[in-house]
């Protein structure tokens, strides 16, 4: 299989995909319930929130450069299993401090889950493919951000929260299990030994002055803060208007259901819009919203700006991924993509501790606020980035300049 041909590896791992990040979003919210009932405060579950990214900070890299220079299929059954291991045993935890590294263990499956499934989407779509293919992709990560929280909405409740959320968790840990049914056959071996497993390794340095590559990750990272403390945080500013865990479930999927729309539809957007101009409107619009979501609005309309805010965040992650993909050098693309985790995975760790510390010292509202100025920080990157030529011809593979720069 070329790259660009049979895209049935694309829909397994879209499948696959759906169930792993279905089980992290659904044992995110259940773990700051979790917290919560067994004492925790706004700092505490900060704290919780970013370890889930502390261990596999250091995993990133070397795994990157493993994916470089060998198979990628092998990390996704590997992901697979230690996400179920850290939901469950998250779920029988007792004390926070437990729960704080199944929590990292949880983190360290989803890193191993993602760079093999990015790395093998790189490998294995044609460039002029690679918007559509990373766009499709992350519809799984919407799929799982969709149902996960309305399950855990549906399953935690009641006057006994530590043990309807240690319900969540477990089930979380099954559901992420069931992904296995779909990595069967998932790797096209050929494609590998066609483009030489061996090789130099680039230095990290060399990758990260590439053209791109650093704009790619500061707005991942802007992104994935956004709607990593908004999965964590949501729960707890439910507590105090008092919003039902079951509402704040809804409105979480709500999010994710914007998010897997502004997908299905980003190839016209970029044609008609542009790369440039896409990622610095929604980054700005994205900001206004998360300020919004820290005053005291009534539930329709909390759920109308998440709604909107969910279609703005839709678009960084491909864009930024095919942004960091294209601008790498072809023999360090997983290696690119890996500091491009990093990044993201740096803010994850600080970005809940930082809106920990924050709703601590100015109550839980003010953390979106942080938000939307890290968002804005991200929009004046987006603006002054060089447009590169794969920015002309998205969507477009009949446009010869693409694709000599696209490798």
């Amino acid at each position: 299989m070329r790259p660009g041909g049979n895209r049935g590896w694309l829909l397994r791992l879209v499948i696959a995909f759906a169930f792993a990040q279905g089980a992290v979003s659904m044992a995110r919210p259940a773990v700051s319930y979790r917290a919560l009932a067994l004492g925790a405060d706004e700092r505490a579950v900060g704290v919780i929130a970013g370890v889930y990214a502390l261990l596999p900070l250091f995993a990133a890299v070397p795994l990157g450069r493993r994916t470089d220079h060998g198979r990628c299929a092998p990390l996704l059954p590997a992901g697979v299993v230690l996400i179920s291991a850290g939901c469950a045993l998250s779920g029988a935890a007792g004390s926070l401090w437990t729960m704080a590294l199944w929590s990292g263990v949880m983190g360290l499956g989803h890193l191993c889950f993602v760079i093999g499934a990015q790395s093998l989407v790189a490998r294995q779509s044609a460039p002029h493919e690679q918007d559509r293919n990373f766009g499709h992709f992350t519809i799984g990560a919407s799929l799982g951000q969709l149902v996960g929280p309305v399950a855990a909405g549906a399953l935690i409740g009641g006057p006994d929260m530590a043990r309807s959320s240690a319900l969540a968790l477990l089930v979380a840990g099954a559901g992420a299990a069931v992904a296995f049914t779909s990595l069967w056959r998932i790797e096209d071996r050929a494609a590998l030994t066609s483009r030489g497993a061996a090789g130099d390794r680039v230095p990290v340095g060399r990758i990260l002055r590439a053209r791109g590559v650093p704009a790619g990750m500061l707005i991942s990272l802007s992104v994935l803060s956004a709607t990593d403390v908004l999965t964590a945080y949501l729960p707890v500013v439910g507590e105090h208007r008092g919003i039902a865990p079951s509402v704040i479930g809804l409105l979480l999927s709500l999010r994710a259901a914007a998010t897997i729309a502004c997908r299905l539809v980003l190839t016209p957007l970029l044609r008609v819009v542009g790369r440039t101009l896409l990622l610095t409107l929604t980054c700005l619009l994205a900001a206004v919203l998360c300020v919004g979501v820290a005053l005291p609005v009534p539930v329709w309309a909390l759920g109308a700006m998440l709604l909107v805010l969910g279609f703005c965040l839709g678009v960084g992650q491909p864009l930024s991924m095919t942004t960091v993909v294209q601008a790498a050098p072809a023999e360090a693309r997983s290696t690119a993509l890996a500091l491009r985790l990093t990044g993201n995975r740096l803010g994850q760790v600080a970005a809940p501790a930082a809106a920990g510390l924050i709703a601590g010292l100015a109550g839980v509202a003010a953390p979106f606020v942080m938000l939307g100025g890290l968002l804005v920080l991200s929009a004046g990157v987006a603006l002054r980035a060089p447009s590169r030529p794969a920015d002309a011809a998205t969507g477009d593979g009949h446009r010869p300049r693409t694709r000599s720069r696209a490798g």
